[in-house]
């Protein structure tokens, strides 16, 4: 489906706003909270993570040839880099000698260089170069290239990543272009949280809480359980209106743009939000590392030019400092605080409302993909 036209979208707006209304959906979604701790079925999801297509990074990280990341990414180190030809490729992170992990964070090369022997391979993964390659007679090096993930795919200003046979195209089909070219990358955050992935997801998929959770931060420019939400695909768009939209009621609707008067928040399937605010957008994806941990990786980026204007980079990172350091630390403490109540026994599920629709959605479609693995036989070796 098409995502509503920005003027589409704020008639919407502010007929919820003189209705006091909000988008509403039509199911309930109850998820067992045994499944925010359960080993069990936290190693069925990062499964299921391996075998989607999972946002890894921002195609502005990777902006020229020889450009690469090295991250762990549910629990298998990568290596991603971008080759001569522009093509993005992807491979364990593993030298074909004895396994030493080739590369480390992000940079530039032209060829990587295991540190331990110095087998060397290209971009493109082909192992060029054996030191005393006479001590290796009968090597094929053709068969001792780089390892490759199962694909690659770079769409919307995203480079996704699917590593092992797919379940699925995930959120590929429904992707819509939201970094382009023109956007650039200017900060990068890591850390870590004590919560589930899915827990910590969920807060910026719907904006039921924002009056009671985000008083003092959020709440003073927007509204209260005031959402446009839409489901395309396996993902969904949940956008936040600023109470500055209502200036547009006294200008010609050919002129309207929502551009600086909301933030969208798009959930990409499984563990991506990318979040399009004032000044700058935030690319996050959430790392699970256990059932009760979750690795933050966040792009902040910004467009080279606004309104006909080159960047202002201070302005930027005032806008970005601003969600990092209020709204997201309330959404963080809020989802850790779940996260401790688990172990309360209080609830044996969660349930999701008709204002929480995106969560259902997201719920739903992880279900479905859990299932999928099942029923391809994944997990009757361990439960042998």
């Amino acid at each position: 489906m098409s995502l509503l036209s920005d003027a589409d979208l704020i008639d919407r707006i502010l007929s919820h706003v003189d209705g006091k209304t909000t988008d509403k959906g039509t199911t309930v979604w109850r998820e067992p909270v045994e499944n925010y701790s359960s080993p069990d079925r936290f190693a069925a999801e990062i499964e299921v993570l391996r075998r989607v297509p999972m946002a890894f990074c921002p195609s502005a990280a990777l902006p020229e040839a020889g450009s690469y990341i090295a991250r762990t990414t549910v629990g298998t180190p990568l290596l991603v880099v971008r080759g001569n030809d522009g093509v993005v490729r992807g491979f364990r992170n593993a030298c074909r000698h004895r396994g030493m992990t080739l590369e480390e964070g992000e940079g530039c090369k032209r060829a990587f260089t295991c540190p331990y022997h110095a087998w060397t391979y290209g971009l493109d993964g082909t192992l060029r170069h054996i030191p005393g390659e006479d001590g290796f007679p009968g090597l094929d090096k053709d068969a001792h290239g780089l390892v490759p993930v199962a694909a690659v795919h770079e769409k919307g200003g995203l480079v996704f990543v699917t590593q092992d046979a797919p379940l699925s195209d995930g959120a590929l089909p429904n992707v819509p272009d939201l970094l382009p070219s023109d956007y650039i990358l200017f900060n990068k955050i890591e850390f870590v949280d004590q919560a589930n992935w899915k827990v910590l997801g969920e807060t910026s998929m719907e904006g039921y809480h924002i009056k009671a959770l985000h008083n003092q931060s959020f709440y003073p420019y927007g509204y209260d359980n005031l959402n446009v939400v839409e489901l395309h695909g396996r993902n969904s768009r949940i956008v936040f209106p600023f109470r500055r939209i209502e200036k547009l009621r006294g200008v010609p609707r050919e002129e309207w743009s929502v551009q600086g008067r909301v933030t969208d928040v798009h959930q990409l399937f499984p563990n991506t939000h990318v979040s399009m605010l004032s000044s700058h957008s935030i690319l996050i994806i959430l790392e699970p590392v256990s059932p009760s941990e979750t690795r933050w990786v966040i792009y902040q980026l910004a467009p080279r030019l606004k309104n006909g204007k080159p960047l202002d980079l201070e302005q930027a990172r005032r806008d970005a400092n601003f969600v990092q350091d209020s709204g997201l630390r309330e959404d963080r403490h809020a989802a850790c605080q779940i996260q401790s109540g688990l172990a309360s026994g209080a609830n044996t599920h969660f349930t999701f409302g008709h204002y929480e629709q995106a969560i259902g959605h997201f719920h739903r479609c992880l279900t479905e993909h859990v299932e999928m693995l099942k029923a391809r036989g994944w997990g009757e070796k361990e439960r042998g």
